[in-house]
């Protein structure tokens, strides 16, 4: 099924429980509730927590919380290897069967709103990447690729985070190797959401921006007191700086900047911040305008348990 175009099989009954938003919303722990309510296993969705060694600057979920609910598609890669949107969908199906075998309920949880969409609608017909045109595109100038990008494809360009690298440089190897609009080849795509699978509820949790904004800088600061510079330094041992897809995941990258002594350690806190608090609000604008998700929207004093027990009211 997968690559093939299709979304998620209409005729499963089993349930499917998705929950999407934007990061540091408090996904991850409401999911942990929700599964041990209903007796589900977590799928994480999300492109950098599948990579080994991206622990801390990913807010991977802790051993404890992995002794509570099972947990899939975390670590599933080393550094030196790449993973997509395809490998995502083949691995997260393959997980949601035997969760079902089990007698138990899948729980997709995650801010990578690409995966959640390839998962639901299929990976329509786009090609494979072509390594060698891949790298020739890496080294392109992004102000270059959007230029071509809008002139080959206006509809994409318009749609398209032009602040994600990966996501042009995609979009413009698919133009090159089909000779056809990225957006147009999305199409099919894009229409079977409109027909999910009754089974599958999408849930996305929100928050007021003040206090998205304060969750966020709390994280950020646990994240360097827990040892994200010493992580960092330990993970370029290991090729972090060789992988480019790694290398986007937020605080790594700073902090790699701050390694090199781009910039002292205040200011790269002070950068990861910010950088988080753009990512959040794309993230919010992609589910928005992407997808069709039944939102909730969480009070600072909210706890996990309750607005698990929300969702479990609206699943029945």
């Amino acid at each position: 099924m997968v690559g093939s175009g299709k979304k998620f099989g209409s005729a499963d009954e089993h349930p499917i429980i998705l929950i999407g938003g934007p990061t540091a919303v408090g996904k991850s722990d409401v999911a942990l509730a929700l599964a041990e309510r209903l007796g589900g296993e977590i799928i994480a969705v999300d492109s950098m927590q599948v990579y080994r060694g991206l622990d801390i600057g990913t807010a991977k979920p802790s051993a404890a919380d992995r002794a509570r609910v099972p947990h899939h598609l975390i670590d599933v890669v080393e550094l030196t290897e790449s993973f997509d949107a395809a490998r995502f969908v083949e691995l997260a199906r393959k997980a949601v069967a035997e969760i079902h075998a089990r007698g138990r309920v899948p729980i997709l949880c995650g801010g990578t709103g690409l995966y959640f969409k390839a998962f639901l609608a299929g990976l329509g017909e786009a090609p494979p990447p072509d390594p060698n045109l891949r790298a020739e595109l890496e080294a392109t100038p992004m102000p270059e690729l959007l230029r071509e990008l809008a002139a080959r494809d206006p509809l994409m360009y318009a749609k398209i985070d032009r602040n994600n690298p990966r996501r042009v440089i995609r979009a413009v190897e698919v133009i090159r190797l089909t000779g056809k609009p990225f957006s147009a080849l999305r199409a099919d795509w894009d229409s079977a959401l409109q027909t999910a699978p009754t089974a599958v509820r999408f849930f996305g949790l929100s928050r007021a921006a003040s206090d998205l904004r304060a969750r966020i800088e709390a994280r950020v600061d646990a994240m360097f007191r827990a040892g994200l510079v010493e992580e960092t330094r330990a993970l370029l041992e290991r090729g972090l700086a060789e992988n480019k897809t790694a290398m986007q995941a937020i605080g790594y990258r700073q902090v790699v900047e701050y390694l090199q002594g781009k910039r002292p350690l205040p200011e790269t806190i002070r950068l990861v911040k910010i950088r988080t608090r753009q990512f959040a609000k794309r993230q919010m604008t992609w589910f928005k305008r992407q997808l069709r998700l039944e939102w909730l929207t969480l009070a600072p004093a909210d706890p996990a348990g309750e607005v698990a027990a929300r969702l479990h009211k609206l699943i029945g």
